[in-house]
C-alpha cells in the first residue's frame, strides 16, 4: 500500500541501478544477487511472485552484455522459476524481455527479464475493466518467501 500512497514522485536516475546500490531488503526488493546480475521483485506485479532478472551493468539490450553476464541472467531466470515453483506451485510461466520502448519496455535503458508465474483463471474482470490488479498477499510477504527460497537453493 505504501507505493500507492507515495506522492513524492519518481526517484532520480535508474531505479534498477539505485536498487543495486542499496543493501538488500524488503525496501529495495532484491531477493538474490549472483556474480553479474540480481533478482528483484516487480514493485507493480501482475501476479504474486512476479520477478525480474537484471544485470548489474546498465545497458539497453542483451547484445550489449558480455557472454558471462547473459549466461548468468539465464541461470538466474532458471533458478527463479525453480524457486517460484516450490513457493507458489504455478501452472505455468510467462517469461520475457521488452527491449525498446516500442516493445513495451517501461525502463528501456536497463535490460531486464520478467518471470511471471501463472495459474488458470488468474486474470479476471478487475484487470480489464477496473484497471486494478488483485494480489493474494502483500509485496513484503512475497519478498520474504522468495528470498527464503533463494537461500534454500543456494
Amino acid at each position: 500500500m505504501k507505493y500507492i500512497e507515495n506522492h513524492e514522485g519518481k526517484e532520480e536516475g535508474c531505479v534498477f541501478c539505485n536498487a543495486h546500490a542499496r543493501q538488500d531488503s524488503a525496501a529495495n526488493l532484491i531477493a538474490y544477487r549472483s556474480r553479474h546480475a540480481f533478482v528483484i521483485l516487480n514493485r507493480y506485479p501482475y501476479t504474486s511472485g512476479h520477478l525480474m532478472v537484471i544485470p548489474f551493468k546498465h545497458v539497453a539490450s542483451l547484445e550489449e552484455l558480455d557472454p558471462a553476464t547473459r549466461a548468468d541472467m539465464m541461470e538466474l531466470t532458471s533458478q527463479s522459476i525453480s524457486v517460484l515453483q516450490k513457493i507458489y506451485h504455478p501452472q505455468g510461466f510467462n517469461m520475457g524481455a521488452n527491449i525498446g520502448q516500442a516493445a513495451g519496455a517501461g525502463l528501456p535503458g536497463h535490460i531486464h527479464i520478467h518471470i511471471v508465474p501463472r495459474w488458470g483463471g488468474d486474470t479476471n474482470f478487475m484487470s480489464t475493466l477496473g484497471e486494478t490488479r488483485v494480489l493474494p498477499e502483500a509485496l513484503e510477504d512475497t519478498y520474504l518467501r522468495v528470498q527464503k527460497g533463494f537461500m534454500e537453493t543456494s
